[in-house]
């Protein structure tokens, strides 16, 4: 490999690389032996090298080493890093051959070998270099119908001819012919080249462009061939035009390739955003006729769902919100364990997730609460009275109702979050699904649901936080503007302890009301930042630039996710239309 300017003078370092499929310990001990001090490539530093790197891949080296493989697949890097070398990689395979010989070549060489050069030929980015004696017969050079087979338009294929001063003369027209083009059978055509000779190799005084130069002046017929047809230097000239060229007709086909995939892959999204508003919508119309979704799969019934939750969440509180008699007596503490294990469990959804704890921490845990006591909550309400009167005149103190709405209420709080974590939970088990049903890639349909997650998240706690809410502003100051509770003071007076009992009551069904209304219903459902929303592919649709660019990171709402892919869309489809 060689590398562009670099350092003066040029640096040499040699690697191996293992071939895939090798033992970890083969492989290891192959990536692990590195020469980064290689000082020149004469013979002598070369030959040294080499030895090691047989030695490391445990080649043979003699015929005495009948044992050790004579070919592999393990890689020799050779890098050479200077202000005078190019940046190419070449790779030098080794030659086909049809005969075993003793030294030891065996018939798996053989198909290593060829199946090795191959594989390197299959390789549309690659250019073929054949190199081919000018002395031998060229309809007989496999080399050549491979070349052919694997690059049938000869786009990357340059034929190099060798040893043009060992061509025998009654031969040497047909060489000719085939370097000018007139019987060429290669598209890029053919160039001679004229290496040193195994005299000039022993003679350390002699300079092989010298040499190749002189060949080419004197020498008949090849001193009649086109510049561009001979040596060394036309050779470099001509494997940069072709790199060049096969550089932008692979860059060009891998970008139309690259930009067509990521094209289809941002109008996917953008659809599935589309297709995901459409099942929402149809979900909470309870248009279930409309797709498939919902007779395949339940639990996409969202509006229905989210509506039984809810009956479910006003009968229990109804029903079970209240403590009855209100009494803890000591008696019944040694009961309680029973008696809640027995009792009613806040959360209903607690199977129908699939979000993997990405929000586990923001649903309220499951817990059982104890049913009603025994006994006249009237009686009860009479024996607070009593244990809470001051210097009031005929009336009760507001601060009882406080007492009596503390104690009865008791419960709220657990119904009241474990009822909201479910429809969380059912709305994020309905999101993940339908996503599933758009996006069956797992990888895509990850990504979305961790781009929008931790918006998700808060959304989420703003309905647990407003439930909660709601829980503190009924126990902090119970007051109503109900008209059959502003009378006079001598029929409150006659009638205060019922009228505690039905303020209560009222209070519960505000309670719910305001639980199933502002904390589900406008936070989860119909809100401006109702989860659900964040798919819209509106919501972008006002924004100005500068409040688009402030939505930065990881955390991006699907707003900024629209516009990036409209923005993607448009600039590819303007490089696609370049390129073609």
């Amino acid at each position: 490999m060689l590398r562009e300017p670099q350092p003066d003078p040029a640096l040499i370092s040699a690697s191996i690389i293992p071939a895939y499929g090798k033992p970890a310990e083969h492989a290891s001990r192959l990536a692990a032996w590195k020469a980064t001090q290689i000082e020149s490539l004469d013979s002598e530093s070369f030959a040294r090298t080499m030895r090691e790197v047989h030695e490391t891949m445990g080649l043979s080296r003699s015929r005495e080493e009948i044992f050790k493989p004579t070919f592999t697949l393990d890689v020799f890097r050779l890098d050479i890093c200077g202000p005078e070398e190019d940046n190419l990689s070449t790779i030098d395979v080794p030659g086909i051959f049809k005969n075993t010989t003793d030294d030891p070549t065996t018939k798996q060489d053989m198909k290593m070998v060829k199946d090795m050069v191959l594989s390197y030929m299959r390789n549309p980015r690659s250019i073929m270099l054949t190199v081919i004696s000018a002395n031998v017969e060229i309809a007989t050079q496999e080399i050549l119908e491979m070349a052919r087979e694997c690059d049938p338009k000869g786009s990357r294929t340059q034929g190099m001819f060798t040893k043009p001063d060992l061509v025998d003369k009654s031969t040497e027209d047909k060489v000719i012919d085939l370097v000018e083009g007139k019987t060429s059978s290669l598209k890029l055509g053919w160039i001679v080249v004229r290496n040193a000779g195994q005299q000039q190799l022993l003679d350390q005084d002699s300079n092989r462009d010298v040499v190749e130069s002189q060949f080419f002046r004197g020498a008949h017929p090849w001193n009649n061939l086109p510049k561009d047809k001979i040596g060394i230097a036309s050779l470099k000239i001509r494997l940069q035009e072709v790199q060049t060229t096969q550089i932008r007709r692979e860059f060009s086909r891998h970008m139309r390739t690259e930009v067509g995939r990521k094209l289809k892959a941002m109008k996917q999204d953008l659809s599935a955003l589309v297709k995901f508003q459409n099942i929402v919508s149809q979900a909470m119309a309870t248009s279930y006729g409309t797709h498939e979704l919902f007779e395949k799969d339940q639990d996409t019934r969202l509006a229905t769902i989210v509506r039984n939750r809810m009956d479910v969440f006003k009968s229990e509180v109804e029903e079970h919100g209240f403590d009855g008699d209100g009494e803890d007596s000591d008696d019944d503490d040694d009961d309680d364990d029973d008696e809640e294990a027995d009792g009613i469990a806040v959360r209903k959804n607690m199977n129908a997730s699939e979000h993997s704890g990405t929000i586990d921490g923001i649903l309220h845990e499951q817990v059982n609460i104890r049913k009603p006591r025994g006994g006249s909550i009237l009686a009860w309400i009479e024996d607070q009275y009593g244990a809470s009167r001051g210097f009031e005149l005929g009336t009760f103190q507001t601060a009882l109702l406080c007492t009596i709405m503390n104690k009865q209420s008791g419960k709220w709080t657990e119904l009241a979050l474990g009822y909201v974590s479910d429809v969380i939970d059912i709305m994020h088990t309905f999101i993940l699904k339908v996503l599933l049903s758009i996006r069956p890639d797992e990888q895509i349909r990850d990504k979305l649901v961790n781009v929008l997650v931790d918006e998700l998240s808060k959304r989420y706690r703003e309905a647990i936080n407003r439930a909660q809410m709601i829980l503190e502003v009924e126990r902090m100051n119970l007051m109503t503007l109900d008209n059959k509770f502003q009378q006079t003071p001598d029929i409150a007076q006659k009638r205060s302890h019922q009228e505690q009992y039905e303020i209560v009551k009222v209070a519960s069904k505000r309670f719910i009301d305001n639980i199933c209304m502002q904390a589900t219903g406008y936070c989860l459902i119909t809100g401006p930042r109702k989860p659900l929303g964040l798919f819209s592919p509106q919501l972008v649709a006002d924004m100005a630039e500068d409040q688009l660019m402030e939505i930065a990171g990881e955390n991006a709402t699907l707003s900024r996710r629209r516009v990036q892919l409209k923005k993607g869309i448009q600039d590819l489809e303007t490089g696609r239309k370049i390129m073609m």
